[in-house]
């Protein structure tokens, strides 16, 4: 179904642009994480030229691993949330560990949303997954988002089957294909 982006544009979903997941030598690096970052901007700046909802996740999680009080869970500088777009913590991987974020989403009209970023195989999946339960409908940006290299074997493929995974929960498509139809975004 074809609906016009005008007439209630979807929300821009920007999950874990930390630069946690971009600091070479930590456990969750991104490999792919200036092509994918550089994706990011490209949707978050349409978004923002068009004045359409943007709304930013944030992973606060109380493992070892992940220090809520050191700098690396800072935002990445270019993408770091503007005065009016929505910012969410959440502490699980699922973005609706954050009870603000499911009050938020239980109060809008129409959930339609976008989600690009990190955390791939944890906070994006989590999401698209629990969302798709609650009957909300998201759209990955495929090459907009990326995971942490896997503990063995291939990242490329590994990606590829999350995304696969993430395909039973949201729909799948191009940053190219999204910038391409931003008059109207295939739901």
């Amino acid at each position: 179904m074809l609906a016009s982006i005008h007439d209630d544009p979807p929300i821009l979903v920007c999950a874990d642009l930390q630069v946690e997941y971009l600091t070479p030598g930590r456990r969750h690096v991104v490999l792919d994480g200036d092509a994918v970052t550089a994706r990011c901007l490209e949707l978050l700046t349409l978004w923002r030229g068009n004045l359409w909802p943007v709304m930013h996740l944030k992973r606060i999680a109380q493992a070892a691993w992940f220090n809520p009080a050191s700098r690396l869970t800072d935002w990445i500088a270019e993408t770091k949330p503007r005065p009016g777009e929505m910012t969410f913590d959440h502490p699980l991987p699922s973005a609706y560990s954050s009870s603000r974020f499911v009050d938020y989403m239980s109060n809008i009209r129409t959930v339609r949303c976008i989600l690009i970023g990190f955390s791939l195989d944890e906070t994006i999946l989590a999401t698209a997954a629990e969302g798709f339960h609650r009957s909300h409908r998201y759209q990955i940006v495929a090459d907009a988002v990326a995971c942490r290299q896997p503990g063995t074997g291939d990242a490329a493929a590994y990606k590829h089957a999350v995304v696969n995974v993430i395909g039973n929960f949201a729909t799948i498509q191009s940053s190219a294909e999204l910038i391409r139809t931003s008059g109207a975004v295939a739901v």
